[in-house]
């Protein structure tokens, strides 16, 4: 709604993206390798986070080839791929969030936290483009309300497949994730950011606030819940009674 409303300057749209930036690194730091780390072999995590940069790779790809595909109509043909853009990058998260949940509420609360967070300057972007690309207000507002159903629909199609699967498979998805979204906010949100505007020390401050703000949440998160959220599946397991007993 500030986009829509109040206008985006390049400079605004260069701060809001390294912010965006800066927190998906921070869940990627934070929550996600960490709690891989507890439960999954090295090679097994660099395994899944190197297929999760494949696949981002992949995709991006499949938009560009696309967007090679489409007509004459330039305007037309900018804005769906802005559309498709922020729907892959909205599946991807709802994938996130479904494995993470899958794990243990707590966690996926914790991940939620972080990426409303980071969409937010993430959705600030897209509709300045949208507004850039000549899309009437009407079309936005619709558009913009349709991306709700992606990353729901991902989270609940993640969630169901996860939830009764062993251990190693939910943290496996979770270095997955993070592979995906590490290379989603350095080749996209990065680069979006470098295309509005001239990085300055502002741009750079804006990306380390942006980490700092997650671990933040995250700490306070972690305080309100009384839980250790570094460790997901342990937590899961005390809270079900599977845990092992001090002689089992």
């Amino acid at each position: 709604m500030l986009a829509e409303f109040g206008g985006a300057s390049p400079r605004m749209l260069n701060l809001a993206l390294h912010a965006a930036s800066g927190i998906v690194i921070g869940i990627v730091a934070a929550e996600l390798l960490p709690a891989a780390l507890d439960g999954l072999a090295g090679w097994w995590i660099a395994l899944a986070v190197g297929a999760g940069g494949v696949a981002y790779v992949l995709i991006e790809t499949g938009v560009e080839q696309l967007q090679r595909r489409k007509g004459t109509d330039t305007d037309r043909t900018s804005m769906w791929m802005i559309y498709v853009a922020v729907a892959v990058d909205l599946t991807a998260d709802g994938l996130m969030l479904g494995s993470g949940t899958a794990v243990s509420l707590a966690f996926g609360l914790t991940l939620a936290a972080g990426q409303v967070l980071a969409d937010m300057p993430e959705g600030f972007a897209a509709v300045a483009n949208l507004r850039e690309n000549g899309v009437p207000r009407k079309r936005r507002i619709m558009l913009s309300a349709s991306f709700i159903l992606y990353c729901v629909a991902a989270a609940l199609l993640a969630y169901l497949l996860l939830r009764g699967a062993p251990d190693s498979a939910k943290l496996a998805a979770l270095a997955f994730a993070a592979g995906l979204l590490s290379v989603a906010a350095v080749e996209d949100m990065l680069n979006e950011a470098h295309e509005a505007r001239e990085d300055t020390r502002g741009s750079v401050l804006a990306f380390v606030g942006g980490l700092a703000l997650f671990i933040l949440v995250s700490a306070g998160l972690e305080t309100v819940l009384g839980e250790d959220l570094h460790d997901p599946v342990q937590t899961e397991a005390v809270r079900s009674g599977d845990a092992l007993s001090p002689g089992g």
